[in-house]
C-alpha cells in the first residue's frame, strides 16, 4: 500500500503538489536480452506490472517521432543546413511540433504547422514515422506511461517506453535521488516477472543542447531522440548477430 517505505523511497498517497514549473520527467525503453526481441507479452506484462504496485489507470496517450532527411545532394545542402533531423510532436503539447537536430546539438520548438510548409518546400522527406502509444497510471506523486513503439500507419512492435514523471520537482539535478529511489522499486517489481530483458536510463547530456536545469518540453523532446537512436542501434547490432 501507498504510505510504505520501499528501501529509502516513502510514497505518498494521492497527494499533488501545485508547481508552476514543468515536473521532471525520465524516458526508458526496454532493452531485450542477448538473442531475444521485444514482443507483446512483455508489454502486457509491464502494464500489469504498474498496476499490480496500485497505479491507477488514467487514459492514454500518444506521441509521434519522424526522421527526415534532406531530399537534394550533399552538395547543393551546404554546411548551413542540416541533413538529417528528428521531428517530435508530444501528447501535452499538441500544437507544438519539435525539431532536434542531433548533429549541431540544437532543440528548437515550432507550431505544428511547420511540417505542412517543410512537406510544400520539399526540403525534406520522411524517412521513418513512428507512433509511441500506450496507457497512462497515476501513483501518488508519480506518473507512468508505458507503451509500445509501432510504425506509423503499422502494428509491428520495434520498441517499449516508458516515462517516469515525479510532479513536485522541476529541477534535473534535484529529482535524481527521488527519481532513482523509485526506478529501482519499479525494477524491483519487474524482476519478479522473470522477462527478457529490462528498462534503461541513458541520461542526455542537455546542456550540450543549451538547455538549463529547470525542466521542459524540450527536455522531453531530446530524450525520445536519445532513446529512439538507441532502440535502432540495439536493433540493428541484434539483427547483424544473427
Amino acid at each position: 500500500m501507498w504510505g510504505r517505505e520501499w528501501g529509502k523511497l516513502k510514497i505518498a498517497p494521492f497527494h499533488f503538489r501545485v508547481t508552476s514549473a514543468m515536473p521532471i520527467k525520465w524516458i526508458l525503453h526496454w532493452q531485450p536480452n542477448p538473442g531475444t526481441t521485444v514482443n507483446s507479452q512483455i508489454l502486457s506484462e509491464v502494464s500489469q506490472c504498474a498496476e499490480s504496485i496500485n497505479g491507477v489507470k488514467d487514459g492514454r496517450w500518444k506521441s509521434t517521432l519522424s526522421f527526415y532527411k534532406a531530399m537534394g545532394r550533399e552538395q547543393t545542402i551546404g554546411n548551413e543546413f542540416p541533413r538529417d533531423f528528428v521531428g517530435i510532436s508530444l501528447a501535452e503539447q499538441p500544437s507544438k511540433y519539435f525539431l532536434v537536430i542531433r548533429g549541431q546539438r540544437l532543440v528548437v520548438e515550432a507550431e505544428t504547422s511547420i511540417q505542412a510548409i517543410m512537406e510544400k518546400l520539399q526540403s525534406y522527406k520522411t524517412r521513418v514515422a513512428l507512433n509511441f502509444e500506450g496507457n497512462q497510471y497515476q501513483l501518488g506523486d508519480f506518473q507512468l506511461r508505458v507503451g509500445k513503439v509501432v510504425p506509423m500507419h503499422s502494428e509491428s512492435l520495434r520498441g517499449i517506453v516508458m516515462e517516469m514523471e515525479y510532479l513536485p520537482i522541476s529541477s534535473w539535478e534535484k529529482s535524481h535521488q527521488m527519481m532513482g529511489d523509485f526506478f529501482d522499486l519499479w525494477q524491483e517489481a519487474l524482476s519478479k516477472r522473470s522477462l527478457s530483458g529490462h528498462f534503461v536510463h541513458n541520461e542526455p547530456n542537455f546542456r550540450e543542447y543549451g538547455l538549463t536545469d529547470q525542466y521542459s518540453f524540450q527536455h522531453t523532446a531530446v530524450q525520445y531522440a536519445s532513446i529512439t537512436a538507441q532502440m535502432i542501434a540495439t536493433s540493428q547490432g541484434a539483427n547483424q548477430q544473427r
